[in-house]
């Protein structure tokens, strides 16, 4: 939406926020705008077992938990490499039934997936929102912030004991243990991974221009859980896109009264203040954005690709470098240095940078992409003077 509203953000999925201000949530949608939505909205399904998932769960998993225990069968029969051969792909939000038939999904997906089962084994889940720095990524012209969930399992408490004493946890997560070890948790609702769910959905069906139905995915987002303020961000990104600019402001407001040092939400109400000239109410939140954040994500990848665009090479590669130095694991950044040192004759730094990028990946598009060029550029350029 850069071409539209300079920046806006999107938060695609991240950790129970704080209350929001005493705003009556209806007051905040604009049904009458939006066309009904091409699907229905169902919270039912997004935990539902599909026959295959039955047929799977009785064949290969209940046959095992008398061996293994409830939590290991579960565990293997669903992320042994000889099993589902899961594969991450954060492409596309998925209920449980959907990430089982692709055997593929986000953490967000592999978490519902996996409760979906485990309540079939009268087990007890705990959804987590895990305390990671979140990770920013591109889709299209929408920037986008990433969380982490994961979920532990236990049995059901014994009646017959008592409070004081609690049951042994089983944590499933989808990072490497190194990656997570140390972080805190946070307990969350499952009215919470329900928002999550819609919200994802909602910022996909926006990148993929389906604005009405990005309307009806936030709105559900909302009723489910009206504490999940990223869910308030959505909306009014879709409303700004839809052009219903004065609802998308009042959405805005409304996440900054309860998150006064919310990022997104004060970026995104800039860009809707600038081109209408009201210039001293965006001078005010230009200041305040600059003392919370003074490099935004993306910053200097897009000095990068200005640098590339301009053909300075070197700078470009100077950019793309600070970028890696805050978000090492951020796969484009690792491409777009991988373009600056091709473009240098670096060849050994460029197949490095490509390698890693094709590493990160999060999507199969992403990394089937990386693989193609890494095959490709394996002759380079003359060095650049």
């Amino acid at each position: 939406m850069k071409t539209l509203l300079a920046i806006l953000f999107s938060l695609a999925l991240g950790a129970c926020a704080t209350a929001p201000s005493p705003t009556r949530t209806q007051d905040l949608f604009a049904d009458s705008h939006f066309r009904a939505p091409a699907e229905r909205i169902d919270p039912d399904a997004i935990f539902a077992l599909s026959e295959p998932m039955r047929q799977y769960l009785e064949s290969t998993i209940i046959p095992e938990t008398k061996r293994k225990g409830k939590h290991q069968a579960l565990f293997d029969a669903l992320y042994a490499k000889n099993q589902l051969k899961l594969e991450y792909d954060a492409a596309m939000t998925r209920n449980a039934s959907q990430a089982f038939a692709a055997r593929t999904g986000n953490c967000l997906s592999l978490v519902i997936m996996t409760a979906a089962f485990a309540r079939q084994l009268d087990l007890q889940v705990r959804f987590q929102s895990v305390f990671t720095e979140d990770t920013w990524s591109r889709a299209g012209d929408l920037y986008l912030s990433s969380g982490h969930v994961n979920l532990a399992l236990s049995h059901p408490m014994d009646p017959t004991r008592t409070a004081t004493v609690e049951t042994r946890q089983f944590v499933i997560d989808f990072l490497p243990p190194a990656d997570i070890k140390g972080y805190r948790t946070h307990i969350i609702s499952e009215r919470t991974i329900i928002a999550m769910y819609m919200n994802n959905r909602a910022v996909e069906t926006l990148a993929a221009a389906r604005v009405d139905d990005a309307y009806w995915w936030a709105r559900a987002a909302i009723e489910q859980d009206a504490s999940f303020l990223p869910a308030y961000n959505t909306l009014g990104v879709v409303m700004a896109r839809h052009g219903e600019t004065a609802e998308a402001e009042r959405v805005f407001r409304h996440v900054i009264g309860a998150e006064p040092a919310n990022t997104a939400a004060i970026a995104n109400l800039l860009s809707l203040l600038e081109p209408r000239g009201r210039s001293t109410e965006a001078a005010e939140l230009r200041q305040r954005l600059a003392r919370i954040e003074p490099n935004p994500p993306y910053y200097y990848f897009n000095l990068g690709l200005k640098a590339l665009g301009d053909r300075d090479f070197k700078a470009a590669r100077n950019w793309f470098a600070k970028e890696v130095e805050r978000a090492a694991y951020q796969s484009e950044f690792h491409f777009g240095l991988a373009l600056a040192n091709y473009y240098l004759g670096e060849v050994k730094e460029t197949e490095k940078h490509l390698a890693i990028a094709l590493q990160n990946a999060t999507t199969r598009s992403d990394r089937d992409l990386y693989a193609t060029k890494l095959e490709r550029l394996k002759k380079p350029p003359a060095k650049q003077q």
